[in-house]
């Protein structure tokens, strides 16, 4: 999302700021949940990026088949590519989506699919602040490729159309659970953040209607969220803030996006936070900001404990 241009987006930034300030969750005992809750470093390990190249990344996957790569997209008025950046910040390169259209992708996320045995990154297509408001959005989906010498084909592209049951949405954060193949969406709102779910198998052929299936309580804002390759752990990012669950035996991503989050993890302050992802081990979590109105920006890692 956009917000650097012209002096109502930069109102609009700030007001967000204001409400999640005023309303973000700050409890700083974490609550106990299955198995305990992780700690990660305050302070981030941080590589610095180039300017000129990602100046608005918007999402953040760890690579499956390449370790040490990171996976991100720019928003709306960039390419339809996905950008490999390896985790010292030193090597960017630029991948086309063949057949995809970037209108306002916001968030990426990586996992299985259709085919056992196959990673597939998803693209969502679901920035809706643009006007004119759709009322449809999309995921597109595409196997990973297994090399940097690879290349996306227009062949191998899934598009999958759906609509909210409640009306359009602006949704910045898109996840995948691991165990289920379901698409998790969450709304950005300022009161009442909505959970989604587009349940596997999603058609690639009419449009879906998603599935509310919660609120997060005390969150607001979201800009990105991940969860970790086995499913256990949840992270969802503001601007300001980030957010960690730990699933309970038993727990759905809904379910467990509906309680409060287990800790409010500290992070440092980013020119226009809009990405946050566990590395591909679930050692620890990065996160990555737009440029805004900065020099420059920063891939930071923060290490669990």
């Amino acid at each position: 999302m956009k917000l650097h241009k012209g002096l109502g987006r930069q109102i609009r930034i700030f007001s967000y700021s204001f409400v999640i300030c005023l309303t973000c969750a700050c409890d700083p005992d974490p609550k106990p949940g299955a198995g305990g809750v992780a700690e990660f470093e305050s302070t981030p390990e941080k590589s610095a990026i180039a300017p000129g190249i990602i100046d608005e990344a918007s999402g953040l996957a760890p690579s499956q088949n390449m370790d040490g790569f990171l996976w991100t997209i720019q928003d709306s008025g960039n390419p339809a590519s996905l950008y490999l950046i390896s985790k010292d910040g030193k090597s960017i390169k630029e991948f086309n989506v063949p057949g995809a259209t970037n209108h306002d992708w916001e968030d990426v996320a990586i996992g299985p699919g259709p085919d056992s045995g196959i990673q597939y990154l998803y693209i969502g297509e679901t920035g809706n602040n643009n006007q004119p408001v759709t009322s449809t959005n999309i995921v597109y989906r595409i196997p990973e490729i297994t090399d940097q010498n690879g290349s996306f084909s227009a062949a191998s592209l899934e598009k999958i159309t759906f609509k909210y049951p409640d009306g359009p949405r602006d949704s910045e954060a898109l996840m995948v659970d691991p165990g289920t193949k379901d698409i998790i969406i969450v709304s950005k709102e300022a009161t009442e953040t909505g959970i989604y779910r587009l349940p596997f198998p999603q058609s690639t052929s009419e449009t879906i209607t998603a599935e509310k299936v919660g609120t997060i309580p005390g969150v607001f804002i979201v800009t990105s969220g991940d969860i970790s390759g086995d499913g256990s752990e949840i992270l969802i990012r503001t601007y300001l803030a980030a957010y960690y669950w730990k699933r309970k035996d038993g727990e759905t991503i809904g379910n467990a996006l509906s309680r409060a989050s287990d800790k409010q993890l500290s992070v440092a302050l980013e020119p226009q936070g809009e990405a946050i992802s566990f590395d591909r081990q679930a050692s620890g979590f990065y996160t990555i900001s737009e440029k805004s109105n900065a020099s420059s920006v920063s891939l930071n890692y923060y290490k669990r404990k």
